[in-house]
């Protein structure tokens, strides 16, 4: 890779400079009500399994059913509120040494780097927590083209289309998927 430009470099030290700070911590019951921002949207659900959440009651079952008991469930937060979420399930038949990622974030808040510095900081911690982890596995439809740029920006690397991979919402049609991976050898 050849190093940037003066002008390139000066420009991401301005971009970084505007960029949120971002953190992560475990999500809970009492943050239902910033769940809903991503969770009942639409524009940000339709590509995750998981149903809508249209009310604080479904949005509080959601957390206390699938989140609470997750094995490594964080809320991507801006200013100390969550704004999203990040993921890591690790895969029970691999041993431990393979995990998939998963990601969602308010539409509010697309577009500002978040998504791309919270996944930086699951790869910085992630295999150092659970310890026999080798290789973190991202999956995303090929027409959430957003979703992976956010992979690339983190650091992950593409490596193919995985035919009618992606079960259809509500019973359609599978759909083709790209998956990308970031290896413990990766990490700078």
């Amino acid at each position: 890779m050849e190093p940037a430009a003066d002008g390139d470099a000066h420009r991401q030290r301005r971009e970084d400079d505007r960029a949120p700070i971002v953190s992560l911590r475990p999500l809970g019951l009492a943050d239902a009500v910033d769940f809903m921002a991503w969770a009942s949207d639409d524009r940000v659900m339709r590509f995750l399994k998981r149903p809508l959440c249209a009310t604080r009651e479904q949005a509080v079952a959601q957390i206390r059913d699938t989140v609470l008991g997750h094995p490594w469930f964080r809320a991507i937060c801006v200013a100390g509120r969550p704004v999203g979420q990040v993921s890591v399930w690790p895969y029970a038949d691999e041993g431990g040494h393979r995990a998939n990622l998963g990601y969602a974030l308010a539409r509010d808040h697309w577009g500002r780097g978040i998504a791309a510095a919270a996944i930086r900081m699951v790869v910085a911690r992630v295999f150092d927590e659970l310890s026999r982890l080798e290789r973190l596995e991202a999956v995303t439809d090929v027409e959430n083209v957003r979703s992976q740029r956010v992979l690339e920006k983190a650091g992950f690397k593409r490596e193919g289309v995985l035919r009618r991979y992606i079960a259809g919402r509500g019973g359609g049609e599978a759909r083709d998927a790209v998956i990308y991976s970031f290896l413990s050898s990766d990490r700078a």
